[in-house]
């Protein structure tokens, strides 16, 4: 019963919605939704006049956007720490301002396989082509078996049952498919770090586990080269069993690095990305898993796709830079 809770935790590099539209009553959710291809920081349609052109959503380059003066279609609201202000300038580095981590924010993904499944996967060339000036080209826009379009939100933690044990928390945001847990994520001028993983509800069986210290899922300014390491003691309610400390409460270890930059092609459009490597490494008594998962992210956005490995189990190998075996994808999408 542990196990089926905590085997999802590891997509806790957890897509920021994208840097999505704002919340409320608005025209526009991303810029397929404009003629002219863009959805501005008040929900509001960009005229085609401003530029960006009649783009239906579908292979719109940042720079498109950057000329009309938004963040490809999906913005955060004005004055928030996502900025609407932020324009990319692929200049390489990736700051704190050209990272979305707030409340209040929604995009939808394509995400495969179908229905979260913990057993199908997908083959995916995660590798890339090599460039000769030392970037990649990826393209992730094809059709993949099982896709389907999720709307991910990042929601604001006040008010929700669990609450009084997160009161420094930012966001929570969903985690994965293959279980309904939320992520309770807290953004900070140098890292977004995971405190907590919780059932949406609090039915039974309840799940509230912290993380002590909160895992540091990224850490700012990116740039090819940038590592950084957490180790969290993971403890609390799993699936309605109190996790004795020493006994079954357990560890998950992050090591994170920036190998590559490139060109990534989703179905929402083209973006200049950062990949950041991460390996899980989870250890529960004498039993070690690890994990793997490649998260895509570009200036002003965020994450842009996410790609996650199966699990393996000690001493089977970690999966390698590019594995191709992919257990869940994420593709921001129109």
């Amino acid at each position: 019963m542990l196990h089926r809770t905590i085997a999802f935790s590891v997509a806790s590099l957890a897509i920021l919605a994208g840097g999505a539209c704002s919340s409320g009553t608005p025209q526009c959710h991303v810029g397929a939704d404009c003629a002219s291809g863009a959805c501005d920081s008040s929900g509001q349609c960009v005229p085609t006049t401003t530029g960006g052109g009649d783009s239906g959503g579908a292979d719109v380059s940042v720079d498109a956007h950057a000329e009309a003066g938004v963040e490809g279609g999906v913005e955060a609201s004005p004055g928030d720490d996502g900025g609407s202000g932020c324009l990319p300038n692929n200049d390489g580095v990736i700051t704190r301002a050209e990272v979305p981590m707030l409340a209040g924010l929604h995009a939808s993904f394509l995400i495969a396989p179908a229905g979260g499944s913990t057993t199908e996967t997908v083959t995916m060339n995660t590798a890339g082509t090599p460039q000769s000036d030392g970037t990649v080209d990826w393209d992730f826009s094809g059709a993949l078996t099982g896709d389907h379009t999720v709307v991910i939100t990042t929601d604001a933690p006040q008010g929700q049952w669990f609450s009084p044990q997160f009161t420094d928390a930012t966001y929570t945001s969903l985690l994965s498919e293959t279980e309904a847990f939320l992520g309770v994520y807290q953004g900070t001028a140098a890292a977004l770090l995971l405190q907590g993983v919780v059932n949406p509800t609090n039915a039974s069986p309840q799940t509230e586990l912290t993380y002590t210290p909160a895992a540091e899922i990224l850490a700012v300014p990116l740039q090819v080269g940038s590592t950084w390491t957490s180790t969290s003691t993971v403890s609390g309610i799993a699936d309605g069993v109190t996790l004795v400390s020493g006994i079954s409460t357990y560890t998950e270890k992050y090591d994170s690095t920036v190998d590559a930059k490139g060109s990534l092609k989703v179905p929402y459009g083209t973006f200049q990305v950062l990949r950041v490597q991460t390996t899980l490494t989870r250890t529960v008594g004498v039993e070690v898993e690890t994990i793997q998962t490649m998260t895509f992210v570009a200036e002003c956005f965020g994450p842009v796709a996410r790609l996650t490995s199966k699990t393996t189990t000690y001493p089977a190998a970690v999966p390698g830079d590019a594995f191709t075996t992919v257990a869940e994808a994420w593709r921001l999408s129109p």
